[in-house]
Order: structure tokens, then sequence, then C-alpha cells
């Protein structure tokens, strides 16, 4: 059983959304169950992975035993496990959300989640770039999917907009890889570490070519500045639970350059991308304090948090990528958190929906000010929450001296302080400045959204109170990625000659 580990986090929503489409597509109640089942097996093997891998093994699983570089390969190792417990996690917890409202608003919402799901875990899981596109294709399918789940005007727009963005980064993404693969004769990651130090001379400029149009696919999918455009306004105006999932789509991005660039390529750092860092801080904290709706503040807030975590992944050291990655899980629920708590607002104030203004009161509304209260915190990155330990762990691990060293210290700094100023200003209208009895005649927030969000921030003060050997445990996922030999070992059978 312990062998076929790494293919069950792929196989079960992908046989489970085969079922939902087969036996329930009109029968809610099954597809709810089968569903719900999916999300508890998701969560148990995932578990297991991470278990499996807590010592440093890398699990390998080679689709039809076919050997590296022609046969399908995916890898496990404790940076992938985690990925797959996060996602296996968020997923749980956002079908609570989804059962109680969004699965009602159109239909095969169920499989699309599925679908969704499957596409995470294959990235994260996939050993080469050929199946790192297809599962990029899966998992951007159903999310066009989810995006306009339930209709409306400005989600349709937003949604064409995603759509077009990310075909074209699909279409730069096969340009890409062929350079690469005409380059260094192989797709798949860890044998390309072995071949790039022996590529010919006349060939290197193919391989750089390629290797940087796929590094500016990544950045793109990560939406780092200045590719972070179409981010706020698409998670922004996308059903809350879709875009709750969604704010694991831009980990994807920075997860896929950190194996492609470190392990694939061989660089020693991502430092050149310091200065990007600073500037998707910067759009991000400064949307914040313009964002007109809860959804495009949570969007922005998104695009803060991808500057945070490449500040971290810019270094050439474990101690600060492994902060960073940190980091990365502490945010992926802080914004998750976000866009729930901005779809029971827009759902509990109906008229004027999220917007970032006074208006009457509303059902709920010292409930879902004390979630926002504490979805804030995590945010800027105050005690006691998580964020707090990520952003001190992530200076800590910086050095003052030197320019680059500064201007990160400030950057993390200034623009959390812009990011409390923005979130203090929308919750003081949405939940203080109000007027009228306006939440008499309406229902209160759904149950299934309330304990989706409380179990999201109860997850970031979690992530808190393990921190230590949370840390510990990033800091040697990141020196596996400077450090690519036992990966590549275990996938090749070979050392890296470098």
């Amino acid at each position: 059983m312990r062998a076929h580990l790494p293919i069950l986090p792929v196989l079960i929503p992908a046989v489970s959304a085969a079922v939902m489409v087969a036996l329930a597509r009109r029968e809610l109640v099954l597809a709810r169950v089968l569903a719900l089942a999916s999300a508890a097996a998701q969560l148990a093997v995932a578990c297991l992975l991470l278990a499996a891998v807590q010592g440093g093994e890398v699990l390998v699983y080679r689709l039809g035993d076919w050997p590296v570089p022609y046969g399908i390969a995916l890898v496990v190792d404790r940076l992938s496990a985690a990925m797959v417990l996060l996602t296996a996690a968020l997923g749980a917890a956002l079908l609570l959300h989804a059962v109680c409202a969004w699965d009602r608003r159109g239909q095969h919402f169920h499989p699309l989640f599925q679908f969704q799901l499957m596409g995470i875990y294959g990235a994260f899981l996939t050993g080469d770039f050929f199946n790192l596109f297809v599962f990029f294709e899966v998992m951007l399918i159903a999310s066009y999917g989810l995006m306009v789940h339930g209709g409306g005007a400005a989600r349709l727009t937003n949604a064409m907009q995603y759509m077009v963005v990310n075909l074209i980064g699909s279409t730069l993404f096969l340009f890409a890889v062929s350079l690469v693969y005409n380059a260094a004769g192989t797709l798949n990651f860890a044998d390309l570490a072995l071949r790039v130090p022996t590529v010919a001379a006349s060939d290197r400029g193919i391989l750089m070519a390629g290797g940087m149009l796929l590094c500016v696919v990544f950045l793109l999918k990560a939406a780092v500045v200045p590719l972070q455009f179409w981010l706020p306004g698409a998670y922004g105006h996308a059903p809350g639970v879709a875009a709750a999932l969604f704010a694991l789509l831009s980990k994807v991005g920075a997860y896929a350059l950190l194996r492609f660039a470190l392990v694939g390529l061989g660089w020693s750092s991502l430092a050149a991308l310091e200065p990007l860092a600073w500037l998707t801080l910067l759009v991000g904290a400064l949307g914040v304090l313009a964002a007109p709706t809860l959804g495009v503040l949570a969007g922005f807030a998104a695009v803060a948090s991808i500057g945070v975590l490449f500040v971290g992944l810019a270094g050439a050291e474990a101690v600060r990528l492994g902060a960073g990655l940190y980091y990365l899980v502490h945010s992926t629920l802080t914004g998750a958190a976000l866009f729930v708590l901005a779809d029971l607002v827009r759902s509990a104030r109906r008229k004027e929906g999220d917007a970032v203004l006074g208006g009457q009161d509303f059902a709920g509304r010292a409930l879902l000010g004390g979630g926002f209260f504490l979805a804030a915190i995590a945010a800027v990155g105050l005690p006691p929450l998580s964020g707090f330990i990520g952003k001190l762990a992530l200076l800590r691990s910086i050095p003052v001296e030197g320019g680059a060293g500064a201007a990160s210290w400030v950057f993390v700094l200034v623009t959390s302080f812009l990011l409390l100023l923005g979130l203090s200003r929308a919750g003081s209208r949405v939940f203080w400045k109000t007027q009228g009895d306006g939440g008499q005649a309406m229902r209160g927030p759904e149950a299934g959204g309330v304990a989706a969000l409380a179990l999201l921030l109860a997850g970031t003060f979690a992530w808190s109170l393990v921190a230590e050997p949370a840390l510990a445990y990033f800091t040697q996922a990141a020196q596996a990625l400077l450090e690519p030999g036992a990966y590549v070992q275990a996938v090749t059978g070979m050392g890296v000659f470098r």
C-alpha cells in the first residue's frame, strides 16, 4: 500500500469526480456525501504521505514502471507532502461552506471542485514538465467553471480576463518547454539537473531562453508584479468558496518556479526576483487601501502575501527559504479566510454586497466583525497568530547590512503598516459605521460558511503553536531544494554532477 501512496491524491478526486458525473448529476445529497467522503480520504492519504517522508525519504511512483526520462513519475518529498496536506485540509474546510450554500447555485459544482483539487495535487507531485502542463490545464479548466458558478455579469467579465491571461500563459508554457527539451533532451526535473551541466555551448542560449520564458510563466501564475493585474478582480468577484481555493493557485506557480530553477536548472537562489517581491508587496498593500469591496481587498491582500513569500524565496539560505515556506502556509489559510468572510458579508448584506462603505446593520454583523478582526490580524502579521511568527522568522533570517537586506526590512515593515491601515478602514466601514436595523429582516450568515471561517482562523492559530517544529521542517525542505542530490538520486538513480 505504501508504494502506491503517491498516486492516491490524484486518483481519489479523479475517480470521485467521474462517479459524481455518472451517478449524482441530479442528486445533490449523494454528490455531497461523495464529496465529503473524498475529502476525508484525501486528508488521510496526505497525513500518511507526510509521515512517510518525515525523515527525509523521497518516494517515487513510476506509472507503468517506465524509467526516467521516458515515463511519468510522481515524486513526494518533504515540500510536496506538506503542500498536499495543505491542499487537502483547505479543500475539506471549504467543502463545509460549499455544501451549505454554493453547490445549490449551479450544476456540476462538486465534480469541478474535485477536478480542481486533482490538478493542484498533480502539480505538487509531478516530476516532469509534461505532466506539470497537463495538471495546470486540469486545474485551470476546473477553475473557469468554478469562477462563473452562480452567474453574474461582473463575475463573467473578470472570468473572461482570467481565461485570456491563463491561455496566454499556457501557450508560452508550451513554447518554453519545447525550447528546454530541444536543448536538454528531457522534461524530467531530476534528469534535467543531470543534463544541464553537459549541454553543448551552442545550445545553452536556447536552454536559457526556454528557462527564462518558463520563469515568466510561473511568475504570471504566481501573480508577481508586473504580472499581478489579473488576480484582484478575478478572485474578488469569484464565488467565495472558489476564490478561497484559488488562494492556493498562486502558490502552485511559486512552487513550480522553485522546482524548476533550484532543482532543474541548479540555480543557487532566486535573488534576482527580490526587487519584484518588494514591488509586489507595495502594490498589494496600496490595493488594500483603495479596494472598493471586501472581495477585491482579499485579492490585493493575496498579492501582498505573495510579495512576502517571494522575499523569503529569493534567499540562498535554507533558514530564509524555510521561513518563506512557513509563511506560504499561513498566507494560504489567511487568504482563504478573507475570501470566505467577504462571501458571507456579501450574502448577509445582499443589496450593498461586500462594498467597503457604511450602510445598514445586517444579520451576524458582530460575529462576522469578530472574524474579520482575527483575519486582519493574521493578514497584517500581528501577534499571536502565525503571520507574526512568519514575518519575524523571515526578517531575522535577512541581515540588515547591505542594501538588499535593509530594503527587504523596510518594505516588509512599511507595507505591514499600510495593510493595517487598509484593513482597519474596511473593517470600520463595514462592521462599525452602520445605521438602522436592516438586519432584522435578513437571515444570519450560513452555518457552513461560519464553520469554514472558524476552521481557517483556528488553523492560523494552530500554525503558530507548532511554529518551531514547522520552521525546522521547512528549513530541511528548503535545504533539499538548494542541495537536490537526494531528490535526483531517488528519481534517476544517479547523483548530481555540479
